[in-house]
């Protein structure tokens, strides 16, 4: 089917039972990507510094639960409450719509999928919104280290703790999680569209990110606050396993976003419309 065909049967298609069909996603995210694609660079890389400074308020939170709760509540529940304090910092970011890196691997590649922009633009969005993203997660890590254990809700070592869960793996297997992980984030932008009401969104942020956060799968841009925290506090945790950890975490991300998410879900609606023909 002709891409002006398949663009016109998209927009006219019919909401059926309140919620949108699989072709209006499509187009609702292709659009969105344009127009973040369009953005102005010192627009994007500002939305990014934003969001990597909010989403540190998620690691901070779990490093407060874990000085307060310690051991008294066992491994199990420490995990499942601590998993949900990580979502935090995402339905900030999301919440508050700053440019976060993992948000675009998906949503950004879809215009170029379909022809709409080019490889060039989408490096340039990628590159300024997770220079931003890293830039502001480093200025909060540092803050933090500082600021929390000198107000006494947080001991340093519970900065190492989480740091720990996401550098003790090799890289194998960091590199697999992330692709997870960037698999998930893809998965939470397709499902922010579909969703239409404030409350189901802030809900869907929460289910995603906090099992992200329960299965301690490396986000790069969370990752990034979380490790280079552990990494100022312990000698446990050099520069290098954070450099190491955060070029992992970024290309499984990426990887998990635009292949898993993007390619697939284009093909799979775009490739539906041309069968049903």
């Amino acid at each position: 089917m002709p891409k002006e065909e398949l663009d016109r049967r998209i927009r006219t298609e019919p909401v059926a039972g309140g919620q949108l069909p699989k072709k209006e996603i499509l187009a609702q995210e292709i659009q969105e990507g344009l127009e973040e694609l369009e953005r102005s660079a010192d627009g994007l890389f500002l939305s990014g510094i934003s969001a990597g400074l909010d989403i540190g308020f998620g690691p901070l939170f779990m490093a407060i639960l874990y000085t307060v709760v310690g051991g008294a509540w066992g491994d199990p529940l420490t995990r499942i409450v601590v998993a949900n304090a990580y979502a935090v910092g995402f339905i900030f970011v999301i919440g508050g719509r700053s440019e976060l890196f993992t948000e675009h691997t998906a949503r950004a590649s879809l215009p170029v999928i379909d022809g709409r922009a080019t490889v060039g633009q989408l490096a340039r969005l990628w590159g300024l919104v997770y220079a931003g993203n890293v830039l502001g997660g480093v200025v909060f890590a540092a803050g933090m280290v500082w600021f929390a254990p000198a107000y006494g809700i947080v001991e340093p070592s519970a900065f190492t703790e989480i740091a720990l869960h996401l550098t003790e793996n090799g890289p194998g297997l960091v590199l697999a999680g992330a692709v997870v992980a960037g698999w998930l984030m893809g998965l939470l932008s397709w499902l922010l569209t579909a969703a239409q009401e404030s409350i189901s969104r802030i809900a869907v942020v929460w289910l995603v990110t906090t099992g992200i956060g329960l299965a301690h799968l490396p986000h790069c841009i969370a990752g990034n606050v979380e490790v280079l925290a552990g990494a100022l506090v312990s000698p446990a945790i050099t520069l290098a396993d954070y450099a190491g950890f955060l070029a992992l975490a970024t290309v499984g991300n990426a990887i998990g976003g635009s292949v898993f998410v993007a390619l697939l879900k284009y093909g799979h609606v775009v490739r539906g419309e041309e069968s049903g023909d």
